[in-house]
C-alpha cells in the first residue's frame, strides 16, 4: 500500500438511504416508547393521588362501643381506616360529650391524621389543621371537620350513622343528633 492510498474504514462508507431511515425510524420508535413509560408512570402515580387513602365501609351505621370506653381527652382512632371516622370524648358544662367527626378534610378531601403531640387534626395533602372538636385552624380547609349523627342504640353503645352528615360553618350551633351527652 502507497502512501497515497488511504485504507478504508468501515464507518467511511456512505450508509444507504434505507438504512439511515432504518436507523432512524428504530432511534424514533425507542423515543416514543419511552415517553409512554414515563406518561403512563405519571398516570399511576395520578391515579394513585386521587384515590382516598382509606377503604370505607359500604355500611353506613357502625356500632363504637360503650359512652364509658372513651376517656375525655383521647381521640378514639380504631375507626379512621374502616369506617373513615374519628370518635372524640370531650368535655361540656361538667359533662362528657362525644361526636363522632368525619376523617375527610374538608378542603379537598385528603384523609386527615391525628396528631397527639399538637392535640389536633392534620391534612397531609395541604397542611390544614383542626382542633380536637373538628374546628378548623389552619390552612385552606373552608370550614370545620363533618360530623357524623351519633346515638345511643337500646343495647347502650354508641352507634354511629355515616349516611347523616352535620356541616358547619364556625360559629353556627350543633344539631343535638351530631353529639351524645353522657
Amino acid at each position: 500500500m502507497t502512501p497515497l492510498q488511504q485504507k478504508t474504514l468501515p464507518f467511511d462508507k456512505e450508509i444507504p438511504r434505507r438504512g439511515f431511515f432504518g436507523l432512524t425510524g428504530w432511534a424514533l420508535g425507542l423515543g416514543v416508547a419511552a415517553l409512554s413509560a414515563v406518561g403512563g408512570i405519571w398516570a399511576a402515580a395520578i391515579a394513585r393521588f386521587l384515590a382516598p387513602n382509606a377503604a370505607s365501609s359500604s355500611d353506613p351505621t357502625f356500632k363504637a362501643g360503650l359512652p364509658g370506653e372513651y376517656p375525655i381527652g383521647k381521640v378514639e382512632t380504631k375507626f379512621k381506616d374502616r369506617y373513615q371516622t374519628w370518635i372524640v370524648p370531650l368535655p361540656h358544662d361538667g359533662r362528657r360529650r362525644i361526636i363522632a367527626l368525619r376523617a375527610v378534610c374538608t378542603h379537598l378531601g385528603c384523609i386527615t391524621l391525628w396528631n397527639e403531640n399538637e392535640n389536633r387534626f392534620q391534612c397531609p395533602c395541604h397542611g390544614s389543621g383542626f382542633s380536637a372538636e373538628g374546628t378548623n385552624l389552619l390552612g385552606p380547609a373552608p370550614r370545620p371537620l363533618d360530623r357524623y349523627a351519633i346515638r345511643l342504640a337500646d343495647d347502650g353503645q354508641l352507634e354511629i350513622d355515616r349516611s347523616r352528615v352535620f356541616c358547619y360553618q364556625p360559629g353556627q350551633d350543633y344539631d343535638p343528633k351530631s353529639f351524645v351527652e353522657v
